[in-house]
């Protein structure tokens, strides 16, 4: 069994399963690592007020890595461990590129979420099903972004974009790839994009709050999908690719878990940290060096 002491854990199409919950599997154990003391890190894409309450109420949650690593947050104080926003040039710069294509336009500021419609429409148009709750909830919808990246330019987090269609999101992808070489460009759903400054990432951010904490890479485990968990996966002493994660995130991995829908995270977490040998079923890659899993 590794001494795992911490556990860094994407949100959704990880911890949470298409239904945005977490099942009873995954509570059990997330919480009985709590129980033996080992911090419950979400380290997601979403703002830090955006984490889902179900994971918040779980014991052990004192620390959040949000928009993508933008920021780290210690949650009883509200207190910023650590902020990478957009230089303000580079922001406005970078919004008047993406309006020009037909998408809802995110942007995260200090905490906040403000959203415009640049092809028209509302933003249940460009979102799935199932998050449209979530976007609801996070985004104030304003007519121009402009006059909001101003009015605190010292914070911009991140942007996040949502296309109709993923021609429209490639166009874009490209377009941004030309004239921002350096900005971190990643996407957590089919037809998103999301934007940080340059260095920016999961990884950056875990880095530092295990810093913080005096806590090693080897007595980190994380867990992710998406192309923003990549960094956070490839810091970690054990990174586990769900087995719905993108085809980079698993050749980046030490161990695939099962998907999100069949309590991927609970695999991962009875076997590396509570140790059931045996229990779970997360396979080691061939990439790795072998450690046996019994």
């Amino acid at each position: 069994m590794h001494n795992i002491r911490l556990l860094a854990l994407d949100m959704d199409g990880t911890v949470l399963n298409e239904n945005k919950e977490i099942t009873p599997r995954t509570r059990a154990s997330l919480a009985a690592a709590a129980g033996r003391g080992v911090e419950l890190v979400p380290a997601t894409g979403r703002l830090a007020g955006g984490v889902p309450a179900a994971f918040l109420a779980l014991p052990g949650v004192r620390y959040i890595i949000a928009s993508n690593g933008a920021t780290v947050v210690e949650r009883a104080t509200g207190r910023v461990l650590a902020e990478l926003p957009f230089d303000l040039a580079q922001a406005l710069a970078l919004y008047e590129l993406l309006r020009g294509f037909d998408c809802m336009l995110g942007v995260f500021i200090g905490g906040r979420g403000y959203a415009m419609a640049c092809g028209g429409g509302d933003a249940d148009e460009y979102t799935p099903p199932n998050l449209r709750a979530y976007i609801r909830g996070s985004r104030t919808v304003v007519p121009d972004l402009r006059p909001v990246l101003e009015s605190d330019p010292a914070h911009v987090e991140k942007y996040t974009v949502l296309y109709r269609d993923t021609a429209t999101r490639d166009a874009a992808r490209t377009a941004v790839a030309a004239a921002f070489p350096d900005v971190e460009l990643t996407m957590s759903l089919g037809c998103n994009l999301e934007f940080n400054a340059h260095g920016v990432n999961k990884g950056r951010a875990l880095a530092e709050l295990t810093r913080q904490l005096g806590l090693a890479p080897a007595e980190v485990m994380a867990c992710g999908d998406s192309g923003n968990d990549l960094a956070m996966i490839r810091f970690a002493g054990v990174g586990v690719a769900m087995g719905n994660a993108d085809a980079a995130v698993k050749a980046a991995a030490r161990y695939i878990a099962p998907d999100n829908e069949h309590d991927g995270v609970a695999a991962a977490v009875e076997r590396f940290v509570l140790g059931a040998a045996g229990a779970s079923a997360c396979r080691e890659t061939r990439h790795a060096a072998k450690e046996g899993l019994g």
